[in-house]
């Protein structure tokens, strides 16, 4: 499970409630929703994003062995190692190319990951809670199975500095982030070119 303790903010009970809340409030209801099982992103699709020298450090660091993990982001503070650090994350980004799947073969028209949007991880560094990034995982793979063109809409508070910095000389992926100033919120990015 992602989880970086039980006083770090992104904590696995949001994701409970906010699958709770969705159904609860009957957002799910009805033959037009299917909600599905969420599998673990194969290496060959983080490697799309990733470096292997960073899927690397993020086993090792989850399996406990010491290193130096402060040059990939992990630490105290925003992205504390955890045990299986791996296999949570990479749950994450495949539940992510899951859906991304789901509306490429036309089983869905929109898909959601309620536990992704890990948009701060780099492709060698874990930043702003994130070890993988999942929407970039997910576009990559669109992109790999010759989808021509990705808008990407990113609506948190924070920029999605990942996925703009990764794609940034992708002409097929155009990024947009709606968020606060980057001026009195993290990453500090994101501002008007």
């Amino acid at each position: 499970m992602y989880d970086h303790g039980p006083q770090h903010p992104l904590r696995p009970a949001r994701v409970l409630l906010t699958r709770r809340l969705i159904h609860d409030y009957g957002l799910v209801d009805g033959d037009q929703v299917v909600e599905t099982s969420a599998r673990d992103a194969t290496d060959d699709e983080l490697l799309l994003v990733h470096t292997e020298r960073y899927l690397d450090a993020v086993r090792r660091a989850g399996a406990g062995e010491p290193g130096p993990w402060w040059e990939f982001g992990f630490g105290p503070g925003d992205n504390p190692i955890f045990p299986g650090m791996h296999e949570a994350s990479a749950r994450v980004a495949g539940a992510s190319v899951n859906a991304a799947e789901a509306v490429l073969a036309g089983t869905a028209i929109h898909a959601f990951n309620p536990a992704g949007g890990l948009h701060h991880a780099m492709p060698e560094r874990a930043s702003g809670f994130c070890v993988y990034d999942d929407p970039a995982v997910a576009i990559a793979w669109l992109l790999q199975q010759g989808v021509e063109r990705v808008a990407y809409v990113d609506v948190d508070v924070h920029h999605g500095d990942g996925p703009a910095a990764i794609f940034a000389r992708e002409p097929r992926v155009l990024t947009i982030s709606i968020h606060q100033s980057g001026r009195t919120l993290f990453p500090g990015t994101g501002f008007v070119d």
